[in-house]
């Protein structure tokens, strides 16, 4: 192997580190760390991998010390940096969605609008785009970075906060309520951009995103077999989502009888199982996970 075919990437250290991981295995990656190790190993010799801090990823993707990465898109707009985006991937420490960032103020505070914040302090670790945020709403305030815990600073610390969150309930736990939401973000690949233009690099990482994607797809899918006789196949088929193929497979030992197997959505299939059961037109239904679904 030669040494330009190597493909170093950089995993999300903190609060993605564990879901991205996941979402790596699923994808047919195994990947091993070791105790204290901000090296993890691939199964594939082709790619090295380091942790880094989602905050400090951009940069360094940037400059070259990694040849692609995955972080969230707030911090790429944090950063200002200059690279390739070339996926987004909708998934988060808890789930598979976005996360917003916003603007929060104690429930009791006199701030009901951003148009309040003038003039007061703001508490953040999303300094640089906080500001340019409120430079486009006409609107001047004091900006601190928070090294943490920045949803405790109101009312003594801070006016109010611009903070990430996936389901609100770390806001309301502190008895924050929000006022506006000012960027959507998620989990991006980006790439540094003369690694883009290596064609090795560039059909490795296009196909690591493939696969990416193909597990996240999975997240939402299951498959689902039954059998079902001939005279009924024709209403099955009617019924079954259309969007993906259909097979049909006749049994080898009792004529007239079919397997049929199909790829639904995971929050369809119990209502989809429960009416081909009751019209008596299909039998024996498996439902089984996805770990990919390529289109």
């Amino acid at each position: 192997m030669e040494s330009n075919n190597v493909l170093k990437i950089g995993l999300p250290k903190g609060s993605l580190q564990e879901s991205t991981l996941r979402l790596f295995k699923k994808a047919g990656y195994h990947i091993n760390i070791s105790n204290r190790s901000y090296y993890p190993t691939f199964d594939d010799p082709e790619i090295e991998s380091m942790l880094v801090r989602a905050q400090e990823m951009p940069k360094y993707v940037e400059d070259g010390h990694l040849d692609c990465g995955l972080t969230g898109y707030d911090w790429v707009l944090e950063q200002n940096v200059d690279v390739e985006t070339v996926a987004d991937l909708k998934y988060a420490k808890e789930g598979f969605k976005s996360v917003r960032w916003v603007i929060a103020v104690p429930s009791s505070s006199d701030i009901k609008s951003i148009k309040d914040i003038q003039g007061k302090r703001i508490a953040t670790e999303l300094v640089e785009f906080t500001k340019r945020y409120l430079k486009t709403k006409g609107v001047e305030a004091t900006v601190d970075f928070s090294w943490g815990a920045t949803e405790v600073k109101p009312p003594y610390l801070a006016d109010a906060i611009v903070e990430v969150t996936e389901t609100g309930a770390s806001l309301r736990a502190n008895n924050l309520i929000e006022i506006e939401t000012i960027l959507e973000s998620n989990v991006q690949v980006i790439v540094n951009k003369d690694s883009w233009r290596n064609e090795w690099k560039k059909k490795k990482i296009d196909n690591i995103i493939l696969f990416l994607n193909a597990a996240l797809r999975a997240e939402e899918m299951v498959g689902l077999k039954m059998v079902v006789k001939n005279e009924n196949i024709e209403k099955v088929r009617r019924i079954l989502p259309q969007e993906y193929p259909q097979v049909i497979l006749p049994f080898i030992t009792e004529k007239g009888w079919y397997i049929v197997d199909v790829v639904v959505n995971g929050k369809d299939v119990s209502n989809l199982i429960s009416s081909l059961k009751t019209r008596g037109w299909a039998f024996n239904f498996i439902e089984y996970s996805l770990n990919k679904f390529v289109p």
